[in-house]
């Protein structure tokens, strides 16, 4: 088969279509029918060989295909009842025997559902509930595929399929109280893995023997109130924990059930009241690894349990399991464990692998088991960029795949390095942003390219970048984009008084009349290690963006200091003191483009959400002589009442720093407000940045006698959407645009 890279796709795309007349966006292209939002190839699973994949149809039906064969199509059709055909999700066992199928998924938080799993044996055909006695919170197959983890009612259960039984692992959890084996909401909120679903609390060891889980013990959370409003005569009230700056966090637990004798081993040594638990990990020889991370998230360290040295406390009738120091990672701000990939243990060498800050860049290190060896960490990933998702391990060849920034900051690039320390290879060339969903072999991979003006482009490639099938080039999108007059997104750079660069991008009108300004709209967000900044194809905002260009308005956002994938320091410069630089440099944006020729001075913008929010809020506040006008949605406005876990990483607590928490908190400025351009939208349901924040900041502003506008969203959470709620809140946010700037 002869097979050609997608380096030549992606050269094809920029040839020109034929010109056709400029059609007009609508909020309902946008938001109703999300008429120009592209497709992003096939979603399906690969297999354990490497070189098949499967996906399920609307029907039900599995479709076996061949990554080297586009006309192999080999079906299998589910015998499934009534309730389970609608099934949104399925997984496949280790030895691909039997499917775990989700059904009736309701969503609780960012992450975690509520919702009825089946275990379905594709050789016999059988399916099997997981509990019919209520709904479940997570599930995990064993490695045999013979049993599956689960919980309900907040404690761990252990279904065997074979044996037909279910067996209770835990007793003690309560709604509110005690969480076994599922994270609490801080943890899911801030500790969940940006390459993964949600944080797990509950890990099989790799032979199926074992089962490690965390306790969460919230009663000493405060909690906090939301209020339903469902038709009823009385609206419903609900509670949840949320720990906010300085209150206590849950006090968590690991502990280890030995599955073959039935019995918990003990729970593990080393965590003290404060301590966070965010990740659990096995080696492939079965040692259970916790990691404990400080309150202040400081000093991280890998902890190796021994469960051979179990100690019993009489008193307080406890086996106690030790644990051995295996690493410390420490930061003067804060240590990072965004990514569920950040540590990999090797199985066919004494070493792990660790993404680490260390050198000011994020980088991989091969790191040897034996704390006393004489051997140092080395490097595999060395130079000055970030490392930005760690796809995995082929140790069959020694080599290790990921993606970094590079070329630039703004770039996304898939890089393979030796396990040695040898030098890496780029995979692929392309400026732009590329993205890897890699086979179980490494042998191929689904490889996503697009850039800021091109639209993804998807395919199946071998570890060459070689294309063997392209799923889509998005050509229905590339050919609105003509119809519509999109306009090209123009990156551009400026310098601080300081020296510091900053990178942005601008959409202007395709035709500058010379005896016009135009006003420009900052679309920002800001936060810590964040971009909004890339060469990557924006589906989803950019076509609003693109109709108010249409409507004569420039669009533009920069990412300012504190963002991420350029390095340690920049992203971590506003430690103690969140909101300062970034106020600073979004107003310095703001001054830089109002001086442009073609800019109106006077007619200057600027809009977010949740940290963007925040952001604008401080802008237009700070900035009163620069902003003309602000919009907000779901916005913090100080940050005492947002979570433990995010703000005491970058701001302490407001013991420790009061001055950061009060200079820094729009409440505070709202005296500073001018005229009555000034947009406030949030979610009354919000478990995220409660709705105490919008109604204090309009305390605020009332006491200081300046006027404002509110949208206020019954029953819906940080993303206000389901119902019409998105459509209504983007007609609101274009009018106040069209009114105000």
């Amino acid at each position: 088969m002869q097979m050609a890279s997608i380096r030549s796709l992606i050269w094809l795309l920029f040839l020109p279509l034929s010109l056709t007349a400029q059609k007009s966006i609508t909020l309902d292209d946008c938001f109703s029918f999300f008429k120009f939002y592209p497709q992003s190839g096939a979603n399906f699973q690969y297999l354990k060989d490497g070189v098949h994949y499967v996906e399920a149809d609307q029907d039900g039906v599995l479709h076996i295909r061949d990554v080297r064969n586009e006309a192999f199509d080999s079906t299998i059709v589910l015998d499934l009842p009534e309730p389970v055909r609608g099934f949104d999700q399925f997984e496949f066992s280790e030895d691909e025997t039997k499917l775990l199928l989700r059904t009736e998924t309701e969503p609780v938080y960012r992450h975690s559902v509520l919702a009825k799993y089946y275990v379905y044996n594709l050789k016999t055909q059988k399916i099997t509930p997981i509990d019919e006695q209520g709904a479940q919170q997570f599930t995990a197959f064993s490695p045999d595929g013979n049993k599956v983890a689960y919980v309900l009612g907040n404690n761990l259960y252990v279904r065997d399929i074979m044996n037909e039984s279910r067996v209770q692992i835990t007793y003690d959890g309560e709604i509110n109280k005690i969480i076994n084996g599922l994270p609490d909401w801080v943890y899911e909120e801030e500790f969940s893995p940006v390459d993964g679903d949600g944080m797990v609390a509950t890990r099989w060891s790799p032979d199926g023997s074992m089962l490690a889980y965390i306790r969460f013990d919230e009663s000493a959370v405060p909690e906090m109130g939301l209020t339903w409003y469902e038709g009823g005569m009385y609206p419903r009230r609900s509670k949840f924990k949320y720990p906010k700056v300085g209150e206590p966090n849950s006090v968590v637990s690991v502990h280890l059930y030995d599955w073959v004798q039935r019995k918990t081993v003990g729970s593990l040594m080393g965590l003290e009241k404060d301590d966070y638990c965010p990740r659990l990990h096995w080696t492939p020889n079965n040692e259970l690894v916790m990691t404990r991370l400080n309150r202040r998230q400081d000093t991280l360290d890998l902890l190796l349990a021994k469960p051979e040295r179990a100690i019993y406390d009489l008193e307080d009738k406890t086996p106690w399991i030790p644990t051995q120091l295996l690493l410390e990672e420490t930061d003067k701000a804060y240590v990072d464990v965004e990514s569920d990939n950040k540590l990999i243990f090797l199985t066919k060498q004494p070493y792990f692998l660790w993404m680490s800050e260390r050198d000011g860049w994020n980088h991989i290190y091969r790191i040897p088991m034996n704390r006393a060896a004489a051997e140092l960490p080395v490097c595999l990933t060395p130079g000055n960029f970030d490392v930005t998702s760690f796809y995995g391990v082929d140790e069959a060849k020694g080599k290790a795949y990921f993606q970094a920034a590079t070329p630039t900051p703004m770039d996304r690039q898939i890089w393979e390095v030796d396990l040695n320390g040898g030098g890496s290879r780029l995979l692929t060339p392309p400026s732009g942003t590329h993205t890897a969903d890699f086979s179980p072999t490494f042998d191929y991979f689904t490889h996503t390219w697009s850039n800021a003006n091109t639209p993804p482009v998807v395919a199946i490639c071998d570890r060459n970048d070689d294309t063997l099938r392209v799923l889509t080039k998005n050509d229905r999108v590339r050919k609105l984009r003509q119809e519509y007059g999109f306009v090209q997104k123009e990156f551009f750079q400026f310098s601080l008084a300081d020296g510091t660069v900053l990178n942005g991008w601008m959409m202007r009108p395709a035709v500058l009349d010379s005896t016009k300004k135009y006003p420009i709209l900052f679309d920002n967000y800001g936060g810590p290690g964040s971009q909004t900044v890339q060469n990557q194809y924006d589906g989803y905002m950019g076509s609003w963006h693109q109709m108010l260009v249409q409507k004569g308005y420039v669009v533009a956002s920069v990412d300012n200091r504190g963002t991420g994938a350029r390095g340690r320091d920049f992203k971590k410069c506003t430690q103690l003191q969140l909101g300062k630089y970034e106020t600073e440099d979004q107003i310095a944006a703001a001054r830089y483009l109002g001086a442009q020729p073609w800019a109106d001075p006077n007619r200057l913008g600027i809009w977010g959400w949740s940290f963007g929010g925040y952001l604008s809020t401080s802008c237009i506040l700070k900035g009163a002589d620069v902003f003309k006008m602000a919009m907000a949605v779901a916005p913090v406005t100080n940050w005492k009442w947002y979570d433990t876990a995010y703000t005491e990483r970058y701001m302490h607590t407001t013991t420790d720093n009061s001055a950061g928490y009060e200079e820094n908190a729009p409440i505070n400025f709202a005296k500073l407000l001018r005229g009555d351009n000034y947009l406030l939208c949030h979610g009354m349901a919000d478990d995220n940045v409660h709705w105490q924040q919008a109604v204090e900041m309009i305390d605020a502003l009332v006491k200081a006698n300046k006027p404002f506008e509110t949208y206020y969203y019954p029953n819906r959470n940080h993303g206000i959407y389901g119902d019409n709620a998105t459509r209504h809140l983007f007609t609101k946010l274009t009018n106040f645009v069209l009114e105000k700037l």
